[in-house]
């Protein structure tokens, strides 16, 4: 499992990689009322906002964390976005075939990211 200093998390265990969002930030955000997926097939790179999130607090987003091609998205959070406040860690948002593995290597891992959480 790989972190993000915006709070993703990035399991790269499969034959892609799946992205979600942390305890951390699930919390801070409070009730998910709606998250705006993207496109099966589309191409993002570092840095590219993917996914919109609404919630009771604030509006907020998903990063791409690496480049690479969107291969599937959570299609129950269309009628469920707060599925992903009752597990964080275990619900992912979309998942994403890398171009460039390595970028993974830059990521945190999760004791550095409970490091940065305090």
């Amino acid at each position: 499992m790989k972190f993000t200093t915006e709070h993703e998390w990035l399991d790269p265990s499969g034959e892609d990689v799946a992205v979600g969002i942390t305890e951390h930030a699930a919390s801070e955000l409070g009730d998910i009322v709606f998250v705006e997926l993207p496109e099966v097939g589309a191409s993002v790179s570092k840095g590219d906002e993917v996914v919109a999130i609404d919630s009771t607090k604030a509006a907020s987003g998903i990063t791409a964390a690496i480049d690479g091609v969107i291969t599937a998205v959570n299609e129950d959070l269309n009628d469920a976005p707060e599925t992903i406040n009752a597990d964080p860690m275990g619900t992912w948002v979309f998942r994403i075939d890398p171009t460039d593995p390595a970028q993974l290597d830059e990521l945190m891992d999760e004791a550095a990211y409970r490091e940065m959480i305090g």
